[in-house]
C-alpha cells in the first residue's frame, strides 16, 4: 500500500512539474528571442537529466556501480526508443536541420566515445573528466550558436507584455525551477517504489538500473516531451530528448566517473550487450531523422516496439527463461533484418524523391 501511494504521488508530481517546466521554458525562450530547440537542448535537457545525475552519482558513491552505469545506458535507450517513440505516436514530429546535421551526430559520437572508453572494463576518472569537459564545450557551443543566429520574436500577449522585463524573466525562471524540483522529487518517489518492488522480485542491480530505474529517471523526459508536443512545442520536445541523451553521457556519466574513487567499472554483460545496443539506437536516429526531417507515427511505433522487445529480453535473461533462445533467434534473424531493410528502403525512397524534385526544379527554370 505504501509503495502504491509513493507511485501515485510521484506520478502526480511528474505531471505537474512537466507542465510548469514546459510553460516556463517556452515563455523564457520567447522572451529572450531564443529558438525553443536551443532551450530544449540546454536548460530543459539538463534539468530533466537531474534524476539520472543524482541516482548515478549516488549509486557510485554507495558502492552500486552497476546501478550507476545501467541507469545512464538504460535511460538513453529509453529516451530514444520509448520517449521519442511515444512523442511521435502522439503527433508526427518535424525535425529541424540542426538536429539532423549537428546534435544527433554529436549524440552518436558521444555513444561511440563511451563505448570506446568502456572497452577496457572501466571508465577511468580522467575519462570522466574528459566527458565532463566535452559537456561544457557543447553548452558553450550552443550558447554561441544561439547568439550568432538570434531569433527576434515579438513579445507574447500571453506574457502580459512583461515577457522581456526583468520581473517577467525571473517569473519564468522561478516557474522552471519549481517544475524541475517537482520532476526530480516525483522521479525519486517513483524510482524508490519501483526499485523496492523489483528487488523483491530478485532482479540484479544492472537489470534494475537498465529497466526500472532507467524508465523512472526518464519519466521527466516522457512527461516534458509529450506535454510539449501536445502544446505544439515540437522543437522543445525533440530537443529535450536528444539533449538529455547527450548530457546523460557527457555530464552524468562524466561526473559519476570523476567523483567515484576508481571510476565506473563496466561489467562484461553491459560491454557485450547494453552499450552496443545504446550505440545502435543512437545510430538508428540518423536515417529516421534524415528522411524528410520528419518522424512519422509508424516510426514511433517501431521504436516503442523495440523498447518492449529490449525490456522483454532483459527480463527473460534475468530469469534464465526457456523462451530466451527462441526470442533471441526471432529478433536476430527476423525482426532486426526486416527493420534494417525497411529503413534502407525509406532512405532510398527519400533520396529518389529529392532527386526528382531537384530535376523538376531545374527543368522548370
Amino acid at each position: 500500500m505504501t509503495l502504491a501511494l509513493l507511485f501515485i504521488a510521484g506520478l502526480g508530481l511528474l505531471l505537474l512539474g512537466a507542465e510548469a517546466l514546459v510553460r516556463g521554458a517556452s515563455r523564457l525562450a520567447l522572451a529572450l528571442g531564443l529558438a525553443p530547440i536551443i532551450v530544449g537542448l540546454t536548460v530543459v535537457s539538463i534539468g530533466t537529466s537531474a534524476p539520472e545525475l543524482a541516482i548515478s552519482v549516488g549509486g557510485a558513491l554507495s558502492g552500486s556501480p552497476d546501478l550507476a552505469l545501467g541507469n545512464v545506458v538504460g535511460s538513453n535507450i529509453a529516451n530514444v526508443l520509448l520517449v521519442l517513440g511515444l512523442v511521435a505516436l502522439v503527433t508526427p514530429l518535424v525535425v529541424q536541420r540542426q538536429l539532423v546535421w549537428l546534435d544527433v551526430p554529436i549524440m552518436v559520437g558521444a555513444s561511440l566515445l563511451c563505448l570506446l572508453m568502456a572497452a577496457d572494463g572501466r571508465i577511468a576518472r580522467w575519462e570522466g573528466g574528459a566527458l565532463l569537459a566535452c559537456a561544457i564545450g557543447y553548452i558553450l557551443f550552443l550558447v554561441r550558436l544561439a547568439r550568432r543566429n538570434p531569433e527576434h520574436v515579438p513579445d507574447n500577449p500571453a506574457l502580459g507584455g512583461q515577457g522581456s522585463s526583468k520581473t517577467g524573466l525571473l517569473r519564468q525562471c522561478a516557474l522552471m525551477a519549481v517544475g524541475l524540483a517537482m520532476l526530480v522529487l516525483g522521479a525519486r518517489l517513483l524510482v524508490r517504489a519501483a526499485t523496492e518492488m523489483a528487488t523483491a522480485l530478485g532482479l540484479s542491480e544492472l537489470v534494475i538500473g537498465l529497466t526500472v530505474v532507467a524508465i523512472g529517471t526518464s519519466l521527466p523526459e516522457i512527461a516534458t516531451s509529450v506535454l510539449a508536443a501536445l502544446r505544439g512545442e515540437r522543437d522543445l520536445a525533440v530537443g529535450n530528448i536528444v539533449g538529455s541523451c547527450i548530457f546523460n553521457l557527457l555530464l552524468v556519466l562524466g561526473a559519476t566517473a570523476l567523483i567515484a574513487a576508481d571510476g565506473v567499472p563496466v561489467s562484461a554483460v553491459a560491454l557485450r550487450f547494453d552499450l552496443p545496443v545504446m550505440t545502435a539506437v543512437a545510430l538508428a536516429c540518423l536515417p529516421i531523422f534524415f528522411t524528410g526531417h520528419c518522424i512519422q507515427r509508424w516510426e514511433g511505433a517501431v521504436f516503442v516496439g523495440y523498447y518492449v522487445a529490449y525490456t522483454a529480453y532483459l527480463l527473460l535473461a534475468a530469469a534464465s527463461h526457456s523462451a530466451l533462445a527462441d526470442f533471441r533467434f526471432a529478433m536476430t534473424y527476423v525482426v532486426i533484418p526486416l527493420t534494417v531493410l525497411t529503413l534502407i528502403a525509406v532512405v532510398l525512397d527519400s533520396l529518389r524523391a529529392r532527386r526528382l524534385a531537384l530535376s523538376c526544379k531545374d527543368s522548370s527554370s
